[in-house]
């Protein structure tokens, strides 16, 4: 696990954009493909308006969902309505290559299954993507892997959906997809986050938080100095 400090949320969004530029150059130059998932949330937001900015080869780039919540397309709560925006509508990715989740279908476990079988046509089978891009909550979840909800303990899928959280259910990409991706890019921004990001760095075994549970292997983690308050020294 690789630490990136940043100076505050600005700047780790801006270095954040900057890593997963280099991945998606690197993935494209030796299969002529990326295949990154996302997350919502200001800071990644940020990041993506700096990706943006990067000169890849976007009609090579494929952006999947890492989550979704469950709610009708334009939903301003739903990821999917920003990376519309700043990716599509307001950048230089194809329409085409924006993977979103089909959380408006009526059978969503039918539906988390062919999101699992277009991934696998895109990003091999079993599916493993170039870079996952993770966001860590105060209460430890990643995606939404939130703790005690069974999402968190399949195995045999690679797209679940889980029960309500904040009021919503969500589509989430399961443990299995995660830990198998090449890459694994944390961005992690805010004194609200400061302990969960010093038990994930640290890797601390006794915590059974599920951020914890994410392959640290070829994984760099972005953060800021607010988060970083209580983090201790950088892993190895």
């Amino acid at each position: 696990m690789r630490l990136i400090r940043a100076a505050d949320d600005a700047e780790a969004a801006a270095l954040a954009a900057g890593e997963l530029a280099a991945a998606c150059r690197a993935a494209v130059d030796e299969r002529g493909i990326a295949v990154v998932a996302v997350s919502g949330g200001e800071t990644p937001w940020r990041m993506l308006e700096h990706l943006r900015d990067h000169a890849l080869p976007w009609e090579h780039v494929r952006v999947a969902q890492v989550d979704e919540r469950v709610a009708p397309r334009g939903d301003p709560r739903r990821n999917l309505t920003r990376l519309e925006q700043l990716l599509v509508a307001e950048g230089p990715l194809p329409g085409g290559n924006l993977l979103a989740m089909p959380v408006e279908a009526g059978d969503l476990t039918r539906a988390a299954a062919r999101y699992q079988q277009l991934l696998e046509r895109i990003a091999g089978c079993p599916v493993t993507f170039d870079v996952v891009q993770l966001g860590l909550g105060v209460d430890g979840h990643t995606a939404s892997l939130v703790p005690g909800d069974a999402a968190l303990d399949v195995v045999d899928r690679d797209v679940a959906v889980t029960g309500g959280y904040q009021g919503l259910r969500r589509m989430t990409l399961t443990l299995p997809a995660l830990n198998r991706a090449r890459h694994r890019l944390w961005l992690v921004t805010g004194a609200a986050k400061s302990p969960r990001l010093a038990e994930l760095l640290a890797g601390s075994p006794s915590v059974g938080l599920p951020a914890l549970r994410v392959n640290r292997a070829h994984t760099t983690v972005v953060a800021d100095e607010t988060a970083l308050a209580t983090a201790g020294p950088s892993p190895g």
